[in-house]
């Protein structure tokens, strides 16, 4: 895999809107996205959530109130934002930032289809016990 494309906009300013829950970007060739905290989660390009290959993703669900608590710097072309629920093992590159938001409107559809299908909801289980984190290493105790 080659690194970042250095033709890739990148984004001149980054702001969270904790009230709303979204995440406002706007990048250097002007074009400007605001990206729900929940959309951004449900498509982290972490391995918890993409899997390994293709047919191992994880759908995600019940992320309707998920915040970000804060973002991170990777270097100089991502971030690593830290998500309300614990995640936070997705580093989101210049060049993927820029697609969410180019991509937004038929990927939040196609989100919503797959959690249709599978009939989950974007809200919490209020009824289910507290989960062990995403990442857990699976050792019984």
């Amino acid at each position: 895999m080659t690194g970042s494309d250095s033709n890739a906009p990148v984004p001149t300013e980054i702001k969270l809107h904790q009230a709303s829950r979204v995440m406002e970007l706007s990048f250097v060739d002007g074009a400007s996205f605001r990206l729900p905290y929940e959309f951004l989660r449900v498509y982290s390009p972490s391995a918890d959530v993409r899997g390994h290959g293709p047919g191992q993703e994880t759908l995600q669900v019940g992320k309707r109130e998920v915040t970000i608590a804060e973002v991170e710097a990777v270097g100089h072309y991502a971030i690593r934002p830290k998500f309300s629920d614990g995640h936070d093992t997705g580093i989101y590159s210049w060049d993927y930032l820029y697609e969410l938001g180019s991509r937004h409107d038929a990927m939040w559809d196609e989100y919503l289809k797959r959690l249709n299908a599978a009939g989950a909801s974007r809200d919490a289980d209020p009824n289910a016990a507290a989960a062990a984190p995403a990442h857990a290493c699976g050792h019984q105790h």
